[in-house]
């Protein structure tokens, strides 16, 4: 994503549902970046069996500091559940016509993706009786929780 002419970069952490783990931008896509976001989510989720990345190879290098390499599968398709994750972010980025800042993109990417985990339903799954009922659920909750 460009700011103020700048490319910068997010970095997210994905479960095997979908749900995003965590959010970090950043200018640059290195070891360094890598390093951080795979530390930041072992701190708060604890080691991972498996973990899938796309091939850069800042990940390798990350993953061999950290000494999770055998962990790592690399592969093409293996960061779609990321890719996916990114598609919901991409439509509001544009109806909020970019951003000014990275400070401002990093705010809104970790309430974007709190939310989004919240109300995330895997509707493949359910009828649609049955989805919109777990979505209505959910809705009255998240209602709940701000009035409160």
């Amino acid at each position: 994503m460009k700011i103020n002419s700048e490319r910068h970069y997010r970095w997210r952490a994905v479960d095997h549902e979908g749900e995003v783990l965590k959010n970090y931008v950043t200018r640059r896509r290195d070891r360094k970046a890598a390093l951080k976001l795979v530390r930041k989510s072992m701190k708060n989720y604890g080691q991972s069996k498996v973990i899938g990345t796309d091939k850069l190879r800042s990940y390798c290098a990350a993953m061999k500091v950290i000494g999770n390499a055998d962990r790592q599968e690399k592969g093409r398709w293996l960061n779609n559940r990321v890719a996916n994750s990114h598609l919901s972010f991409r439509r509001r980025e544009w109806a909020m016509l970019r951003f000014r800042q990275a400070r401002t993109m990093q705010k809104f990417v970790s309430a974007q993706s709190a939310i989004q985990n919240y109300f995330n339903q895997e509707c493949h799954l359910y009828s649609r009786a049955n989805f919109k009922f777990n979505r209505a659920a959910a809705l009255a909750e998240w209602r709940q929780l701000l009035s409160a």
